[in-house]
């Protein structure tokens, strides 16, 4: 696809009725997500006195099986109806957060987590396919943009709203919001038209099994991303902005409190400029997209990330801090949203799925391991070093992907 192509603005996008209702969709159901996320923090922080290992577990949990299972998630969902599968795991999502109503104790907390995670293993890519699907190629970015930004306008609300929940009425009232934001997500996706070709590729013969045709779909999907220069890359550099952020984003409140010497309520400020930076940037992306290859933003973005930790990490002032981190939470949707965009337009519709959710997994790995190096680097050689070697990995993955990467892109896949 030429990066000449006319992009539709946010605006235009909105005009489409499959994209408003997705988009409605996606706030009140990240909302939901939101609210339990901090009202389980909170339970087990404040009611149960859970151990930072226990508290951290509850991460490791969530992740695991985006990590694991997202892969082979993504070739049922290249081979299932998209909406039916969106529908049955917002239905099953519903029923698996009211069990946290009724848990007892950190193991069935632990299980239900990892179930809910497992479940939206299957969500994430349908959602991708179906956005590929009903959203003309020229809007593709603006509508990645639009959803990134109404995950960032919740995760920016939805603390203190689930904080003051908690203190008023407990965890309880969050997770039954939670429940009825996934059935009020599966009804409006039920109002969708998602037209899909069937798989274009070839049947298994009779004499194959059921798991050796899995793994040859899998391998497919391998084989794909692997083979395409730009696609393999944008990977990559995704989940070397999402390490970045794993190294950085833990000890944000570590360097405020012994670098900056500065009081609790800028730890605050400042790590919420991260989402100021991200909302804002889903408003700028699409307009640099107009003349600027996606490819080429996905550099910009990790180059913006990198000059910005390089600069809080060099000028250790209050703010620096917060034009630091603005920087990167812009930084990061412009590699996010063009990624994204690129991986949609680009890979053809039987093997979005898979690669939709080798993505998700090599994010949450690459999550896992930013937020085990954090801690380790940081006792060998200090917060600013590890800042100063994020950045200069950001930079350098900007820099070899300019030599690399094509700098025109292939025809949109079908």
């Amino acid at each position: 696809m030429s990066h000449s192509a006319s992009q539709l603005t946010l605006r235009e996008v909105l005009r489409l009725r499959p994209v408003r209702t997705l988009w409605l969709a996606q706030i009140v159901s990240v909302f939901g997500d939101m609210l339990v996320l901090f009202a389980v923090l909170s339970d087990v922080s404040f009611r149960l006195h859970a151990t930072p290992l226990q508290v951290s577990l509850i991460s490791v949990f969530f992740m695991i099986p985006f990590a694991v299972i997202g892969p082979f998630a993504g070739v049922f969902v290249d081979r299932w109806n998209v909406k039916r599968t969106m529908i049955i795991s917002d239905l099953l999502r519903a029923l698996l957060v009211l069990g946290l109503v009724f848990s007892q104790g950190f193991h069935q907390l632990y299980l239900l987590l990892f179930l809910l995670s497992t479940v939206s293993t299957f969500f994430v890519p349908a959602q991708t396919v179906a956005i590929r699907t009903i959203v003309p190629a020229e809007g593709l970015l603006a509508t990645n943009a639009l959803m990134q930004q109404a995950f960032q306008l919740t995760r920016l609300i939805s603390p203190a709203i689930a904080t003051a929940l908690f203190e008023w009425l407990g965890a309880t009232p969050s997770y039954y919001f939670d429940s009825f934001s996934f059935l009020f997500s599966a009804l409006l996706i039920s109002t969708l038209l998602i037209p899909r070709k069937a798989p274009t590729e070839n049947a298994p013969p009779a004499t194959e099994s059921k798991l050796q045709s899995l793994l040859a779909d899998l391998l497919a999907g391998a084989k794909f991303i692997f083979t395409h220069a730009t696609i393999s890359f944008v990977i990559l550099a995704m989940a070397a902005a999402m390490f970045a952020i794993s190294c950085f984003g833990p000890l944000i409140a570590v360097y405020v409190r012994d670098s900056l010497n500065a009081a609790p309520r800028w730890f605050g400020i400042i790590n919420a400029m991260v989402g100021v930076g991200m909302i804002l940037g889903t408003l700028f992306v699409n307009k640099v997209a107009q003349s600027v290859p996606k490819s080429v933003l996905v550099l910009l973005g990790l180059l913006v990330m990198g000059i910005s930790v390089f600069a809080l990490a060099s000028i250790g002032t209050i703010t620096m801090a917060a034009v630091g981190t603005f920087g990167i939470g812009v930084g990061v949707t412009f590699v996010f949203v063009s990624t994204q965009t690129l991986i949609q337009q680009e890979t053809p519709v039987e093997l979005a799925g898979r690669v939709s959710s080798s993505l998700m997994a090599v994010l949450s790995l690459s999550q896992l391991v930013g937020l085990v190096v954090s801690g380790s680097m940081t006792q060998l050689i200090g917060i600013r070093l590890l800042f100063f070697a994020s950045a200069v990995m950001l930079m350098l993955f900007a820099g070899v992907g300019y030599l690399r990467l094509p700098k025109t892109h292939p025809a949109t896949a079908n």
